[in-house]
């Protein structure tokens, strides 16, 4: 679907846009989903047959039976353990077209997914299987879905820098196919400046930083000051806990950073929506966005994230707006394209807001 088809796809009830509609319909960019928290559990039983991969779970019900997770190491178990049907190009094709087919179903027009390579190479797993399958399907969405999209490769923080640094070596012949790095994983000991090097260099290459700053974890306004004077970061991933400094929130606003907060994913992992939280990021003149994350562990894609958060903290049509804009403001394209974006958003506003039944 083109982005320019969104425009004016307004459904009206009792003469008044229900916000969860105009939610659904509104044009929108997701900066933060896992292409491997993509993976549905039908999907997983498809990919282990194909691949003769045993799998503990019976049934694709047994495992969202599993999905029973109370913190960041437990999703991570699950997670990681799934990915191990992923063994051929056509099935990481296959995950990121299923997503995007999923995001274009929500209105999603802009992505910058991430992907964890390591996750796959220290399976013997090539590079190239993995980022050939992705992009492959980034170009079939775009030109069949209307769906643009960068991609962004992940380091995992629980294991080593020089792990890291070899990985970004390893991408420099897809560095076109690459719009910028990420951290994520287990933070418990693992710092950003654990990777001040690797990210020194990802920089020098052209490449755009973020990282994980996840929900309530140990030192974790700690890191998000190492994320904003060692790193230098272009973005930071949740960031949440920046709340508990007013220092940390002036500086992150002042910079224009953003955040991609993901909020049905922190209420299985701290038992809150943090509705209120994002509220106050949007009152501080913090560039806060909404996404799914891993919507398929968490069973929500993009538009169950705004859904849920605006009924939790009833969040007004102007502030669900304002999220949606932060994110296409915030992404990793250039000034003409974010206008076109914008402009279609607005668009989409004035005709929500304009048209009659």
């Amino acid at each position: 679907m083109a982005r320019e088809t969104l425009i004016g796809q307004h459904v009206h009830e009792s003469g008044v846009l229900a916000l969860k509609t105009f939610i659904q319909n509104m044009p929108k960019a997701e900066l933060h989903v896992h292409l491997e928290g993509t993976l549905e559990p039908e999907h997983i039983f498809e990919l282990a047959r194909r691949n003769s991969v045993a799998l503990e779970y019976k049934s694709p019900e047994k495992i969202i039976e599993a999905y029973d997770f109370t913190d960041l190491p437990s999703f991570l178990k699950i997670y990681y353990a799934a990915m191990n049907v992923l063994r051929e190009e056509q099935d990481f094709y296959e995950i990121t077209y299923k997503y995007f087919e999923k995001a274009a179903t929500n209105n999603v027009v802009y992505v910058e997914p991430f992907f964890d390579p390591q996750a796959h190479t220290h399976r013997g797993i090539k590079f190239s299987t993995v980022v050939d399958g992705i992009h492959r399907a980034q170009r079939e969405a775009e030109a069949n879905l209307g769906i643009r999209s960068n991609l962004i490769m992940c380091f995992l923080r629980d294991l080593s820098a020089e792990s890291a640094m070899e990985h970004l070596e390893i991408s420099a012949p897809f560095r076109d196919k690459l719009i910028g790095v990420g951290l994520d994983s287990d933070e418990k000991d693992n710092p950003p400046s654990k990777f001040s090097q690797v990210f020194r260099k990802a920089r020098s290459h052209g490449l755009k930083l973020t990282m994980h700053c996840d929900v309530n974890q140990q030192d974790i306004v700690s890191h998000m000051w190492e994320c904003l004077n060692n790193i230098d970061v272009d973005r930071i991933d949740r960031g949440i806990n920046s709340l508990e400094d007013d220092a940390m929130c002036r500086e992150i606003s002042e910079r224009g950073l953003g955040l991609t907060v993901c909020p049905v994913s922190n209420q299985f992992i701290v038992q809150s929506l943090t509705a209120s939280e994002i509220r106050s990021m949007l009152e501080k003149g913090m560039k806060a966005t909404i996404n799914s994350d891993d919507p398929a562990y968490f069973r929500a894609y993009i538009n169950d994230n705004f859904t849920a958060v605006q009924e939790a903290g009833n969040l007004t049509r102007e502030e669900i707006v304002q999220l949606a804009r932060n994110a296409f403001e915030i992404a990793w394209i250039d000034d003409s394209e974010k206008r076109g974006y914008l402009q279609d958003l607005a668009n989409y506003v004035s005709g929500a807001v304009d048209r009659k039944p």
